[in-house]
């Protein structure tokens, strides 16, 4: 049975900061401190703080393999253990990529707390740490180690069970796609003539004044600005002669959705509107209503970490793969509840982002790369044998003259 909870010591250090570096780390019961689980390498030349961040880095994956919910990480870094926290920026760019790694890590576990202890409490880590470091040494290799290999999350489908895993070359070639299904979803444009898509028009609400100022825009209820109320009349022309035969409309619960979505609904007829509360937007915490700017100055490493990590959520906020699981939901009782209809969702960029990455087997980088405008249109078909065509992203030409 695998345990719940496990301890994790680590330590790392180098002869000369920089010099010959090494990391150790130790996973224990916290209940009985038996040892479960040893790790220690040299990584070459490297500073104190990098072959501490390789320590917590081995230890934290070391409890993944085995199957730990919940972590307690000690360190006698006072860097690492504050900076982990949040409570420390990260000023220094070589330690960046690390925290990230460390941060995508994190959140493979329920919970992972870190803790302050002084050095001669960590005497098991320091030992290999230190075995590592002679290695080092003895070996004489000077290359500069920044990190090790890139953890991979296993492809998942956005709001589906994890794959069972194929094995075919499509498989070997995808396999750093995480919004693909790659046991079910047909990869051939072969016609369906026995089926009817049912077909998604993903509308961002119109403009808001963080719109326009580039703030974080989460769980406010910001009101739409004369432009976007200009954008949404716009909008919902075009969805009408996209869509005449469209059977509902569907919005997150914010007032800049619902606006939205009330005018579309009116063009299409009285069309009811509906409301989900899965389609709202990511809840940025801390970063609300902040310029991207004043986030990037206060929280660098934070944002260096959530860029990094779907799993990563900025301070007191909500990871991209919590948005992408009940955006997933909202979406499989859409297929359930219209099979064969047009349904038009009016959401926010993150959402309708994560809806497009995985109808596109795209990996996560899509994610920072697709440009979202305010009153964008994208189109999406979904057949029932699993069968995708995104038709459109990103549609403004109906903004032209507004």
């Amino acid at each position: 049975m695998a345990p719940r909870t496990v301890l994790v010591e680590a330590d790392g250090g180098s002869r000369g900061n920089p010099g010959p570096a090494g990391y150790g780390a130790v996973l224990r019961d916290p209940a009985t401190g038996a040892v479960l689980a040893e790790r220690s390498e040299a990584i070459g030349t490297a500073t104190n703080n990098v072959a501490e961040y390789q320590g917590l880095i081995a230890g934290l994956a070391a409890a993944a393999e085995l199957g730990a919910s919940e972590v307690e990480v000690r360190m006698d870094s006072k860097l690492v253990v504050e900076q982990m926290s949040g409570r420390w920026q990260i000023k220094h760019p070589g330690l960046r990529p690390l925290a990230a790694q460390a941060a995508q890590l994190v959140g493979r576990f329920a919970a992972v707390r870190f803790n302050w202890i002084p050095r001669d409490r960590n005497t098991h880590a320091d030992a290999l740490a230190n075995a590592a470091m002679d290695a080092a040494a003895a070996s004489g290799v000077a290359t500069p180690t920044v990190a090790p290999p890139r953890v991979v999350e296993p492809p998942r489908r956005l709001g589906g069970p994890e794959p069972a895993g194929g094995g075919a070359a499509e498989v070997a070639a995808r396999a750093e796609t995480p919004g693909a299904d790659l046991t079910t979803a047909p990869v051939s444009w072969e016609p369906r003539p026995s089926f009817t898509a049912t077909r998604l028009i993903l509308v961002r609400h119109g403009e808001t004044e963080y719109t326009e100022q580039g703030r974080y825009s989460g769980r406010g209820d910001i009101a739409l600005t004369g432009a976007g109320r200009a954008q949404v009349r716009a909008t919902a022309a075009r969805v009408a002669a996209l869509a005449p035969n469209a059977t509902a409309v569907i919005s997150s619960p914010l007032s800049r959705c619902t606006a939205t979505a009330e005018a579309i609904a009116a063009a299409l007829g009285d069309v009811p509107v509906r409301r989900d509360d899965d389609l709202i937007e990511c809840d940025f915490g801390a970063w609300e209503g902040r310029t991207f700017a004043e986030v990037r100055e206060r929280w660098a490493g934070e944002l260096d970490a959530w860029l990094a990590a779907t799993r990563v959520a900025p301070p007191d906020g909500e990871s991209f793969a919590q948005v992408a699981d009940r955006c997933g939901r909202a979406v499989e009782r859409l297929l359930g509840a219209y099979p064969g209809q047009t349904v038009v969702v009016v959401s926010h960029v993150s959402p309708i982002k994560l809806i497009l990455r995985d109808a596109l087997a795209a990996s996560d980088a899509f994610l920072h790369r697709l440009y979202l405008d305010a009153a964008g249109i994208s189109v999406l078909d979904r057949w029932p044998d699993g069968g995708v065509a995104v038709r459109s992203i990103n549609d403004t030409a109906h903004l032209a003259q507004v």
